[in-house]
């Protein structure tokens, strides 16, 4: 989905993927969707939405140096129109390492909107298209080993900054090619490039696809693509649920810690954490907190993305022996920390 392809598209896919254009926007009750880029030009987002399409992705970088001329008004139509749309960035593995390609997308464009519209970055990986340029391989020089190493650098600069795990774009042939057919992305969404009548095969790693191109244009302006999944299931894939992470250790007899860590990609406030001690003791200290006997309540303000919060506890036993401890309630999480 590079730049200077435009119908290019559709000759360096074809050539990985041996299989023909023109299939429909999305099979029978599929939720489907497109791509664009600057070579669509200007699209008529009405046509898309009245066609039955739900989301966009838009091209918004290509290697270090290049950003889509016409990416905000193609992002900010698409988002006009009612569609959930997302950005991608199309990988020159050659040029710079993976973070760096990472830092420049995320500057222009491929930052991740907590909006309820925005979908996760895309990493776009395919056959070197310019090699008659550069004079690098179908892998852009780089081995197997390195190529995963460069896919790291991105996604996990990706996740680092924005909380959400970019969509990796791809097909069957490359990935077998160019990683290996690695299995270290499954926790990454994937786009699945097929052009045909089904999406076939997965790489390595995958037991499903989340979006499928089927077609490098049909019905529907630009690429032809849709969802695995149902409305709702696309809806959370745009604004996903707050993800909260609790941790704990007993020191010793009589002090205790828990962190409450924000490893979701939304700010959240107001996190309320109860306990209570067994065993025959009682909560004599718990900075911030509210304690009486054996019960504490605490409550967290605000964490923001990638924040914790460590919470110290000191309890007095009745005893020297037997088992003690505190069990913790955060939300629906439960949390027991028990000493000897």
């Amino acid at each position: 989905m590079n730049r200077l392809l435009g119908a290019a598209l559709a000759a360096v896919m074809a050539g990985a993927l041996s299989a023909s254009g023109g299939a429909a926007a999305a099979a029978d009750g599929a939720i489907a969707g497109v791509d664009v880029s600057n070579w669509t030009g200007e699209v008529d987002w009405s046509t898309v939405v009245s066609g039955g399409g739900k989301f966009a992705f838009v091209q918004a970088t290509e290697g270090v140096d290049y950003r889509n001329p016409r990416f905000d008004a193609q992002y900010d139509g698409a988002a006009a129109a009612g569609l959930a749309r997302g950005a991608y960035h199309f990988a020159q593995p050659h040029e710079s390492d993976g973070a760096t390609q990472a830092a420049f997308f995320l500057l222009n464009g491929g930052a991740w909107r907590s909006d309820g519209w925005t979908l996760p970055g895309v990493l776009d990986l395919e056959d070197n298209p310019y090699k008659d340029r550069n004079g690098k391989n179908s892998c852009y020089g780089l081995s197997p080993a390195d190529m995963v190493t460069w896919i790291k650098g991105f996604t996990g600069r990706y996740l680092q900054e924005t909380g959400r795990r970019a969509i990796i774009y791809t097909t069957v042939s490359w990935w077998r090619t160019c990683t290996g057919d690695s299995a270290a992305f499954r926790a990454n969404p994937l786009w699945l490039a097929r052009w045909g009548a089904d999406p076939g095969e997965l790489p390595k790693g995958w037991k499903r696809h989340t979006f499928w191109q089927s077609a490098e244009k049909g019905t529907l302006p630009g690429g032809q693509n849709s969802f695995n999944g149902a409305q709702d299931e696309l809806d959370d894939l745009a604004n996903p649920p707050a993800e909260i992470t609790v941790a704990g250790a007993a020191r010793d007899r009589r002090h205790y810690t828990v962190t409450v860590s924000n490893t979701g990609p939304h700010p959240v406030t107001r996190i309320k954490v109860s306990g209570r001690a067994y065993g025959g003791q009682r909560v004599v200290a718990a900075p911030g907190c509210s304690f009486s006997g054996t019960a504490v309540r605490c409550e967290i303000a605000e964490l923001r993305r990638g924040q914790k919060a460590t919470l110290t506890f000191t309890t007095r036993p009745r005893s020297a022996k037997g088992t003690v401890g505190l069990r913790f309630e955060v939300g629906s999480v439960r949390l027991t920390l028990s000493a000897s």
